[in-house]
């Protein structure tokens, strides 16, 4: 007997930060919606390794999906954190130029960002430079200032978004990958290596795998190349190397190796650019890593490189176009794009939600949904408490007592909020996305075990089926000694 398949009004392929945008915006209708994501967690792709800028809007070339959706994500990103709790500072950045370079391109980047709507950019001489960062690199004489650039978590940012959707009644389809898509009549019948799902809508964010997914179902095909940007992330004693987000003037390759503070207190210096043919290219490289103490060099001197933590490396999903494809593909009614979400995609996630969100529903004739919760509350972080409310919360809840990660002061109450929420953590990276257990000094060397055991006990799961980051990426492969 063939199994009936329900019928989906909207299925997001894709669980990054644009496909939970799209699927936190989807949720304000009343809608039947769900997300397809073929990793064991949300935030487990492109929006994991990131430089998590919030750029101003200037780069974009005017009239661009990338200028327009970059200036409205920004606009909206600052309410947005505070709806969905997630850590966000508008910390300004600013676009140098040394000596031996044209300046005058920095004045054509402030009248590129004023023709897009960035507010308030203005030109910085040496001596205002300097003094508001004393560290820019000798050689530096001008700079491009944009107040309302900021900076984010990404993982924060992704996981809430993807909270609120599913707390507003859409379903996330994990560990699941898209092997076929196929028009049959009125709707899409999607095939996975799970159970098939129909929807009457599709929106594709499937990174740098978009192209894949469009090309099931379009005559116009596109390729996406994996462009890869390996980082350096420092010790929080390098923190306050620098205030604002420093850039290089930019290239065809991108905005060049930047210099930035994070908001949990750390330095990142990155990414490289580099093009290339695996899409699964995550590896760090020496050639590359070993570029960015030399690279950075040129706007921001004495980077204290030996306060390196880790090394990581994302792929940017670089579309031959060059600009973001947004919308509705032109031979396949109710199949929907957002392909080629590279840099500025992470600033951009909240306007192209709404934008695509709002498109389907349209299309759809989907009604608002008047019991729409738009708020989220994010882990508790017992470090911000008076130690009077600290104590009350420990009395009440013990767990908040006792310390897992001494790195960063989690806490198992921490890591049991985690665990339990909506779309709770499954893996160890689940964990230090939404807690941040393992993301200190010592990168997890010794709160691993204490995670896995909490992990095996609360999911309940196998020490065997505990992983790193999903699929075989297991920690425990067997025993070294029966009793």
């Amino acid at each position: 007997m063939k199994e009936e398949l329900f019928m989906y009004d909207v299925a997001v392929i894709g669980a990054g930060c644009t496909g939970s945008a799209i699927a936190r915006y989807l949720s304000r209708y009343q809608v039947k919606a769900c997300v397809i994501e073929r990793e064991e967690d949300v935030c487990d792709g492109t929006s994991k390794a990131n430089s998590a800028i919030v750029h101003a809007g200037f780069d974009a070339h005017t009239g661009t999906m990338k200028a327009k959706m970059n200036v409205r994500g920004s606009e909206m990103m600052e309410d947005l954190s505070r709806e969905l709790d997630f850590p966000y500072d508008r910390n300004g950045s600013l676009v140098v130029a040394t000596a031996d370079q044209d300046a005058s391109l920095l004045d054509e980047l402030k009248a590129q960002g004023e023709a897009n709507g960035v507010k308030d950019i203005r030109i910085l001489d040496e001596a205002e430079l300097k003094e508001m960062e004393p560290n820019l690199a000798d050689g530096v004489v001008k700079a491009l200032f944009a107040p309302t650039g900021a900076i984010v978590c990404p993982f924060n940012m992704t996981i809430a978004l993807a909270e609120n959707a599913a707390d507003n009644g859409v379903e996330f389809f994990l560990n699941t990958t898209v092997e076929k898509i196929s028009r049959e009549g009125d709707h899409y019948l999607i095939e996975t290596d799970g159970k098939p799902i129909k929807a009457k809508a599709v929106v594709n964010a499937a990174g740098v795998y978009a192209d894949a997914i469009n090309n099931m179902v379009s005559s116009h095909k596109y390729h996406i190349t994996a462009r890869r940007g390996q980082y350096n992330l420092l010790d929080k004693t390098a923190g306050s190397h620098v205030r604002h987000t420093i850039f290089q003037l930019p290239t065809k390759m991108g905005k060049g190796v930047l210099v930035t503070p994070t908001v949990h207190g750390n330095l990142l210096v990155g990414p490289t650019a580099e093009d290339i043919n695996n899409k699964e290219g995550v590896n760090t490289t020496a050639d590359g890593l070993g570029s960015l103490p030399k690279t950075s060099a040129l706007s921001v001197k004495n980077i204290p490189f030996r306060e390196v933590i880790t090394a990581f490396a994302g792929l940017r999903a670089h579309e031959d176009g060059g600009d973001f494809v947004i919308g509705e593909a032109e031979d396949a009614p109710n199949f929907f794009n957002a392909l080629g979400i590279e840099s500025p995609g992470l600033s951009s996630a909240p306007a192209i939600g709404e934008y695509l969100a709002d498109m389907v529903a349209e299309k759809l004739g989907l009604l608002k949904n008047p019991n729409f919760n738009g708020t989220r509350k994010g882990i508790l972080d017992p470090s911000k408490l008076s130690i009077e409310e600290r104590n009350e919360l420990i009395r009440k809840e013990p767990a908040y007592g006792q310390i897992i990660c001494r790195c960063e002061m989690i806490t198992e109450g921490q890591i049991l909020d985690a665990i339990h929420r909506t779309l709770g953590a499954r893996s160890l990276d689940g964990v230090k996305r939404r807690t941040r257990a393992g993301m200190g000094r010592c990168q997890a060397g010794f709160c691993s075990p204490r995670t896995m055991e909490i992990l095996e006990r609360e999911v309940p799961m196998s020490a065997f089926d505990v992983t790193k980051t999903g699929g075989q990426s297991k920690i425990v492969i067997g025993y070294n000694k029966r009793v």
